[in-house]
């Protein structure tokens, strides 16, 4: 195994098993590997093609949880932002727009520990977030903290956030596909690298349900908000 599969694998493994357990940040803890030996553009090709294996398998087992009626809400900005943000992927890297994220998470995560109540600035203003998220999602793969704040607002059911976080990535997956790969940006090479990763990426799902049926909700929530601001950090300090 090459250097380059070789971090693929890792990558894939440790996001997808983070991601099974907390419902997001697998790309933000996947993309740090897979970009010491690819481009970005290819590393949001890998991490699509894996995010929309995965997508079903979340989505039909947490469907019960998922919270729909929200899930609708942020289905068409989201369209517009991801469109718009893989545009921006292929033909420019604005990297201002990565930290300017990056301080809006760390921000977020400071206010959510001293505060006990809903922020209903951000209640309100769910199709600019869903928008936002989705250009992320778009140009960086890393939506999942912007989702993961609106979602956090609408609910404190550990369970509920979790699996509608599954709803939400899987929605973005479902449309991202057929953009990356009109926009070229996903390749037949890398279906073909991915096959040797599938093994890998499988056992990090059941190891990560695993570990989440064993972890009760107050730890969860903090893994979830602890990761929320690593995932800030990343993105303030790394280029």
């Amino acid at each position: 195994m090459d250097m380059m599969l070789l971090l693929l694998t890792i990558g894939i493994f440790t996001g997808f098993f983070v991601q099974t357990i907390t419902g997001f940040a697998g790309a933000l803890i996947a993309l740090p590997f897979l970009l010491f030996v690819m481009p970005l553009p290819d590393a949001i090709g890998y991490l699509s093609i894996f995010y929309f294996i995965s997508t079903p398998i979340h989505v039909y087992k947490e469907w019960n949880y998922i919270d729909k009626p929200l899930l609708k809400k942020l289905a068409l900005s989201s369209f517009f932002g991801l469109l718009i943000g893989i545009i921006v992927l292929a033909y420019g890297q604005p990297m201002i727009l990565k930290k300017a994220l990056g301080v809006f998470i760390i921000l977020f995560v400071l206010n959510s520990l001293k505060a006990k109540k809903e922020i209903q600035l951000i209640s309100k203003m769910k199709y600019f977030f869903g928008f936002l998220g989705g250009f992320f999602s778009g140009v960086f793969s890393t939506g999942g903290p912007l989702y993961l704040v609106i979602v956090k607002n609408e609910t404190s059911d550990v369970k509920i956030l979790r699996a509608t976080m599954f709803g939400v990535l899987g929605l973005i997956t479902l449309m991202r596909i057929p953009i990356l790969a009109f926009e070229g940006i996903l390749t037949v090479n890398q279906l073909y690298n991915s096959l040797y990763v599938l093994p890998f990426f499988i056992l990090a799902l059941i190891l990560g349900k695993k570990v989440y049926l064993k972890l009760n909700e107050l730890f969860l929530k903090r893994i979830m908000l602890g990761l929320l601001f690593l995932s800030g950090i990343m993105l303030l300090v790394k280029n």
